[in-house]
């Protein structure tokens, strides 16, 4: 019986050793800074350009309780001018609406680091987005973007015509990533920039919004 006890004490001391040890590697909790869009346009890669995509994560935040902070998306755009999805969006740290952190900084969100995940990656109401054996499947995420989220160059369509085109003509196309998996900000390409397109391969036109910090 004693050395029963024994194994049970040791067991309940691993276990709270190992509690303690997860709890802590934990970052701390913060305001809500991230989500993912619970919707798209509804017309495809057709977002409005950067200046609409900004809009929609700026009408979903308000809506959710969030406007008084600048939102922006992750979108890159190519050709004269083209602008990087990691520049848009602050210095960080990001948190999801539960105060999850995702990241600390830029570098960190572009790492292996990240804690980007399907249960991590919510909408601006805190709902998880359908990934993988689901149905639907909606983790085919906008980006444009390579996994350092840069711009492509000029040349091959990778952001449906810099957010204007819902077209499946001409090799329009758009580069997304997947929430649900590692690859979060460049997996492959879509089939075209119509919703039907999108939607093909598991996607809805969806896209990430990061918050500015107060004074930008």
């Amino acid at each position: 019986m004693r050395k029963y006890k024994k194994i049970v004490a040791a067991v309940a001391t691993i276990t709270g050793i190992v509690a303690v040890g997860f709890a802590l590697a934990q970052p701390a909790p913060g305001p809500m800074s991230f989500f993912l869009t619970s919707r798209g346009s509804g017309n495809g890669g057709n977002l409005g350009g950067l200046a609409g995509a900004d809009r929609i994560c700026q009408d979903l935040a308000q809506a959710a309780g969030h406007g008084a902070l600048t939102w922006r998306a992750y979108l890159s755009t190519q050709g004269q001018g083209a602008v990087n999805a990691r520049d848009r969006i602050g210095p960080g740290p990001w948190f999801n609406v539960r105060g999850a952190r995702i990241a600390q900084n830029v570098d960190e969100l572009h790492s292996s680091g990240n804690r980007l995940a399907v249960f991590t990656a919510l909408d601006e109401r805190g709902n998880q987005i359908p990934g993988s054996g689901f149905s639907p499947n909606r983790h085919d995420i906008l980006t444009g973007s390579t996994p350092e989220g840069r711009a492509y160059p000029a040349g091959a369509d990778m952001t449906c015509a810099n957010w204007t085109s819902s077209s499946d003509e001409g090799g329009a196309k758009a580069r997304v990533g997947h929430h649900d998996y590692a690859q979060w900000n460049s997996t492959h390409d879509s089939r075209g920039c119509s919703q039907q397109a999108l939607v093909s391969t598991g996607g809805d036109g969806l896209f990430y919004c990061f918050a500015l910090p107060a004074q930008q």
